[in-house]
């Protein structure tokens, strides 16, 4: 996960003031201050990298003098940071957040000059450490266990290149790709790391993966047919059952990731039997609460999915793939839709008691 960071801790300190001028009643100038912008094409890798010491600190203001009785303000430092920051404070409490290019954060504040208020001395500026999160910002967010062929089809989707291999944990850093269409509509997607079971209590990937799915539009549920099982010591799961964990683990991290839009893929359409376990996982997605029985009680989630399409694909013989592409369009399509005509009764409405 090293070469991937989606957190980074750094220190703020506005610049102090400069001295004021008792004689002539002269003011110093404000310490500069320091601000997080929103930069596209920036990483918190490229920041560690830049500033190994992970210090920001804003410049002094100047002296009140007889040439000039009010001091210039300190010169303010900027740091670029990437677009789905959230700023946190030591205590982990969010103060602010960045999720589109050019927006700005006061990260620390520069000191007042010297003046009569004073006693012509200068203040401090602000002094604090701040934690930088990322959340990765996408169309769609690929979820699923291990091995599902997420990583697969993000490669047949996209131009995305990520690591593919016959077994779990491929993918240990979060790959962004994007589709591109013949009218050069552009949807970017994120696989992200495999979940398990229990990732809300942060085991395995846990918080790692599952913040990364808050600022998604979209969910993409990708599921392998046969079912999974982890390991030799862990449970078999059908892919119903697979289904149903993965809405589990997105529940107990946060209920409103499920009211998100969500597709579901079935991947490996090309195994021996897909075709008959398809039939049957159909039918037990049609009337779910009837098969809720074969999963323990703990397991079962308090809310169901609702998937807008299940389309069958297999990421070894392409089959479903160009389906899959039309059905990520069409929803992600609908919902710019309906929040524009979301908008456009909310400014109607404000117009209307406005008069």
């Amino acid at each position: 996960y090293s070469n991937f960071i989606d957190a980074l801790r750094v220190y703020v300190r506005g610049g102090t003031g400069g001295m004021g001028y008792p004689n002539l009643g002269g003011e110093g100038g404000r310490g500069g201050d320091v601000w997080f912008v929103a930069r596209e094409r920036t990483t918190l890798k490229s920041i560690r990298e830049k500033y190994p010491h992970k210090r920001f600190v804003a410049g002094t203001g100047a002296n009140s003098s007889v040439k000039a009785l009010k001091g210039e303000k300190g010169k303010d430092c900027e740091v670029h940071v990437p677009l789905g920051i959230s700023v946190l404070d030591d205590d982990g409490k969010q103060i602010g957040e960045l999720n589109a290019a050019g927006e700005r954060f006061l990260a620390a504040r520069g000191g007042l000059g010297g003046s009569l208020a004073t006693n012509f001395l200068p203040c401090k500026g602000q002094r604090r450490t701040v934690h930088l999160d990322l959340k990765l910002i996408a169309d769609v967010g690929l979820v699923g266990f291990p091995n599902a062929g997420k990583s697969s089809l993000l490669s047949k989707i996209s131009h995305a290149k990520p690591e593919i291999a016959n077994y779990a944990f491929t993918t240990i850093q979060p790959e962004l790709g994007k589709i591109m269409y013949p009218d050069y509509k552009q949807i970017s997607v994120a696989d992200l790391p495999g979940l398990i079971e229990g990732a809300h209590a942060n085991k395995g990937m846990g918080h790692k993966f599952l913040k990364h799915v808050e600022r998604t539009k979209q969910l993409l549920l990708v599921v392998d047919i046969s079912g999974f099982q982890l390991s030799i010591k862990t449970q078999f799961r059908t892919a119903f059952e697979t289904i149903l964990l993965l809405t589990k683990e997105l529940e107990l991290y946060k209920e409103e990731l499920l009211t998100k839009p969500a597709l579901l893929a079935i991947n490996k359409m090309d195994l021996p039997c897909a075709k008959d376990n398809l039939d049957e996982l159909k039918t037990q997605l049609e009337n779910p609460q009837d098969f809720l029985h074969l999963l323990e009680e703990e397991m079962i989630p308090a809310n169901t999915l609702e998937f807008r399409e299940v389309i069958p694909i297999s990421t070894y013989t392409g089959e479903g793939i160009e389906e899959l592409k039309t059905c990520l369009r069409k929803s992600i399509d609908e919902e710019a839709e309906q929040e524009n005509e979301d908008y456009r009764k909310k400014k109607l409405l404000l117009l209307q008691t406005s008069k």
